[in-house]
């Protein structure tokens, strides 16, 4: 059995590796760090697994599931050091997830279910299990559009942040920065996975590293060459990208 691990994090990728240098039937034939390169390598070399991470700096692994293109689809184990999935509150029998930092024989106990799958098995269900798992996700009370509270460490603490009191969100390197009614949160995590877990019809993105609630924009300052800026309720000026205009004039109802 053909194995690809994906994670982002070179110490969750190389926790993985060492554990299956201990299963003589699962050989390894590489590691990615991000969703582009293991979408690359998934449909070019055809692993029978795939260890994903279900948070990434460039997409999340559900985006990377929906641009796998080969058949027969491998067998997912998601990784993950969220819980804001509710991962905790079901499994899904044909799928499995390894909530960072497991422990050595909750991984081996995954491996003996995957290796008493057997390809064809793992083939004829994936479809099924997608459409149980998101079955299960919104019965954990978490939809992917809709999320209750955002949960951020803060050293021995976790504030569960209200979406509703969310302002704007702007990227700051592998971090997000979350303005919510004058209180900065910093969170290790992509737009574009906070983007998933957000109300579409009320937060939107304005440019690749701004995510903006439409509630609390004041008003559109327009400048030369057609440009537009969204005045936010804190004072905030945020620059709307061209590629995102059109989309922000059309949630806003101009």
């Amino acid at each position: 059995m053909k194995a690809l691990v994906i994670d982002d994090e070179e110490l969750a990728r190389k926790r993985v590796l060492n554990l299956l240098e201990d299963v003589q039937e699962i050989e390894v034939i590489g590691e990615c760090s991000n969703g582009r390169t293991a979408i690359e390598r998934i449909n070019s070399e055809k692993p029978d697994l795939i260890f994903l991470d279900i948070n990434m700096k460039d997409m999340n692994g559900f985006e990377v599931l929906k641009k796998v293109d080969i058949s027969p689809k491998p067998v997912v184990i998601f990784v993950t050091a969220y819980d804001n999935y509710a991962l905790k509150a079901f499994d899904v029998e044909a799928f499995d997830f390894l909530l960072k930092p497991f422990k050595d024989d909750r991984f081996f106990k995954t491996i003996s279910k995957v290796l008493n799958t057997t390809r064809n098995e793992a083939d004829r269900n994936f479809e099924k299990r997608m459409v149980e798992f998101f079955h299960e996700y919104s019965k954990g009370g978490i939809r992917l559009n809709s999320v209750s509270k955002i949960p951020v460490k803060q050293g021995n603490k976790t504030a569960l942040v209200d979406p509703a009191d969310i302002l704007y969100i702007q990227a700051s390197g592998y971090y997000a920065e979350i303005f919510a009614n004058d209180k900065k949160y910093v969170l290790r995590e992509s737009l574009n996975n906070l983007a998933e877990i957000l109300d579409s019809n009320i937060f939107i993105r304005i440019h690749r590293s701004t995510i903006a609630n439409l509630n609390y924009v004041k008003e559109i300052i327009h400048s030369d060459y057609s440009e537009i800026d969204a005045k936010m309720t804190d004072g905030e000026l945020l620059h709307i990208s061209k590629s995102h205009k059109k989309e922000f004039l059309e949630k806003i109802g101009i």
